[in-house]
C-alpha cells in the first residue's frame, strides 16, 4: 500500500508541477512596464510645479477633473505653457515668498486643471475658476488669453488672479475655519443666489466689496481676501468711496477680521502678501513666456 500511495504522490507532483507551468502568461502584460515619456512642457511643470509645491498641473481635459454639468473643450497647450508660468510667478512664489515654500507644499491645491472655456451657471455667469473639495482648482477660459491679455496685470487680476486667490482662500478656510463673528457684521446684507441682480454700487453701499460678496459669508470672506492682495491702495479706496461712510465702515471691520485670521491661524501679513503680489504684478509684462526655462 506504501508504493501505490508513493506513486500517487508522486503523479500528483508531476501533474502539479506541470499545471503551474502551464498557468505562466505565454503573452505580454498588458500593462504598460515603462513610464510615459513628458514632453517639455510636462517636465517643466514636474519641476516647477511638482517638486517644488507636489502640485500636478493637469492641462488634458479628463473628465473626472470637470464638473459634467458643463460643456469645456481643452486647453490649448501653448497658452497652458504661458498660463503656468504666471500663475507660478504671481500665486505659488508670492506666497512662498512670504510665507516660505514649505507653506505651499503644504496649504495649496494638489490639482490645478486649466480649461479651455469657462463654465456657465443658470443665469448666465461665467464660471472662470472653482475650488473642489481644498484639494483642486480649476482655472478656465484659456482660450482667450491674447499675448496682450497676459502682459496686462489689470487684466489677468479680472480673468485669473482674483480668482487664484479667491479659491485658495477657501481652502484654507477649510483647514482652519474663521471666526464666526465675521459673519454678524454684515448678515443682513447676503442675498444667496440673487446675488447677481446686485450692482457693484448697492453692494459697495451694504459693505461689500463686490456684489457675489452678497452671497454668503464664505464668499464674503474670500472676497475681501482677494480684492485686497489684488487692488492697489487706489483702487481700494475706490471702493470704500463707493460705498460710502456707513458701508465703507462695514468693509472696513470686515477687512480687519481677515487680516486677524490670516495672522493668527497663518502667521501671515495680509499687508506683506499685497506688498509682493502688486510688486510681482508690475513685472509679469517683462516676464518671457515663450521659453520655458
Amino acid at each position: 500500500m506504501n508504493y501505490i500511495y508513493q506513486g500517487l504522490i508522486g503523479l500528483l507532483l508531476t501533474v502539479g508541477i506541470i499545471s503551474c507551468s502551464d498557468d505562466q502568461p505565454k503573452d505580454p502584460t498588458i500593462f504598460p512596464t515603462t513610464s510615459e515619456t513628458l514632453n517639455d512642457f510636462e517636465q517643466w511643470l514636474d519641476v516647477n510645479y511638482r517638486s517644488p509645491y507636489n502640485i500636478r498641473f493637469k492641462y488634458k481635459l479628463e473628465d473626472s477633473e470637470t464638473d459634467l454639468s458643463y460643456h469645456f473643450i481643452p486647453a490649448d497647450s501653448a497658452k497652458t505653457a504661458k498660463l503656468a508660468i504666471i500663475t507660478k510667478y504671481l500665486w505659488f512664489d508670492a506666497y512662498a515668498e512670504v510665507l516660505g515654500p514649505e507653506f505651499m507644499k503644504l496649504n495649496a491645491p494638489r490639482i490645478l486643471v486649466a480649461i479651455g472655456t469657462p463654465g456657465y451657471t443658470r443665469q448666465r455667469t461665467e464660471v472662470v475658476g472653482s475650488a473642489d473639495g481644498g484639494y483642486k482648482v480649476i482655472l478656465g477660459k484659456v482660450n482667450s488669453l491674447t499675448d496682450q491679455a497676459l502682459a496686462d496685470y489689470e487684466t489677468m487680476t479680472t480673468y485669473y488672479f482674483h480668482t487664484m486667490h479667491h479659491e485658495f482662500t477657501h481652502i484654507l478656510n477649510q483647514k482652519k475655519p474663521y471666526s464666526t463673528d465675521f459673519a454678524l457684521i454684515t448678515k443682513s446684507g447676503y442675498v444667496s443666489g440673487d446675488w447677481f441682480n446686485q450692482s457693484e454700487r448697492a453692494a459697495n453701499r451694504a459693505g461689500f466689496v463686490s456684489p457675489y460678496a452678497m452671497q454668503n459669508d464664505a464668499e464674503d470672506f474670500a472676497e475681501m481676501l482677494s480684492y485686497y492682495v489684488t487692488y492697489t491702495p487706489q483702487q481700494w479706496q475706490q471702493i470704500l468711496n463707493n460705498a460710502g461712510s456707513a458701508g465703507a465702515a462695514l468693509i472696513q471691520r470686515k477687512l480687519q477680521r481677515v487680516k486677524d485670521y490670516t495672522r493668527d491661524s497663518w502667521k501671515l501679513d495680509l499687508d506683506d502678501l499685497r506688498d509682493v503680489v502688486l510688486r510681482r504684478g508690475g513685472q509679469i509684462a517683462t516676464l518671457d513666456l515663450t521659453k520655458l526655462n
